[in-house]
């Protein structure tokens, strides 16, 4: 009479229990911590780099740091390129409205210091530089708006007025100016400061 053959995985020999024949094999489920018996830099745990056991990787992901801007030259040429570009629009604006306004001598400022600042760094000299130059743009930026009504009075380029008749125009600046005039050049190096903090 032949033996019962055992169930698949048991030892040859094995009782069957009762009920499910496979629960003496069941391991045990883990409790609690797992891991609390080990040290850092254990397997599986984040530890030194170079250590056995250390996490993939060194340790904790760290983001560059980006490159410094310091280029005090580059920022110095930016910022007088942006001066020249404002006092064209401030000029262009004040002439065809045949006014000034303070928001255009802001904005001009704020061109010339944001400009300077993204490309030249955090530089204290950079601020001061854009502050100047800002002002130097706004007055320009009134002189090529001078140009350009006078030039529709007597129906001459205004290219032309502004650089035949530069001490012309220069001296019917200094005859028109205000306290208003004066405010929007102290709006331009004010702008500039704003420029360079925003770009910072």
């Amino acid at each position: 009479m032949s033996q019962p053959a055992p169930p698949p995985n048991q030892p040859y020999g094995a009782q069957p229990q009762a009920g499910n024949p496979y629960a003496a094999q069941q391991p045990a489920a883990p409790t609690g911590n797992p891991f609390a018996g080990q040290q850092p830099g254990q397997f599986g745990q984040p530890g030194q780099p170079g250590q056995p056991g250390a996490a993939f990787g060194g340790g904790a992901p760290f983001t560059p740091m980006a490159p410094a801007r310091n280029n005090i030259g580059l920022g110095l040429l930016t910022a007088l390129g942006a001066a020249l570009v404002g006092a064209f629009l401030y000029g262009l604006i004040a002439g065809a409205i045949e006014r000034e306004v303070g928001y255009i001598a802001v904005g001009v400022g704020f061109l010339v210091g944001f400009a300077a600042s993204k490309v030249g760094g955090q530089n204290p000299v950079l601020t001061v530089v854009s502050a100047l130059l800002s002002m130097g743009a706004v007055y320009l930026g009134q002189l090529v708006g001078i140009s350009i009504i006078w030039g529709d009075l007597t129906h001459e380029p205004a290219t032309s007025v502004f650089f035949d008749r530069f001490d012309v125009i220069s001296k019917a600046w200094n005859d028109a100016a205000t306290f208003k005039t004066y405010l929007y050049l102290a709006i331009g190096a004010v702008g500039a400061i704003g420029g360079v903090r925003k770009a910072s």
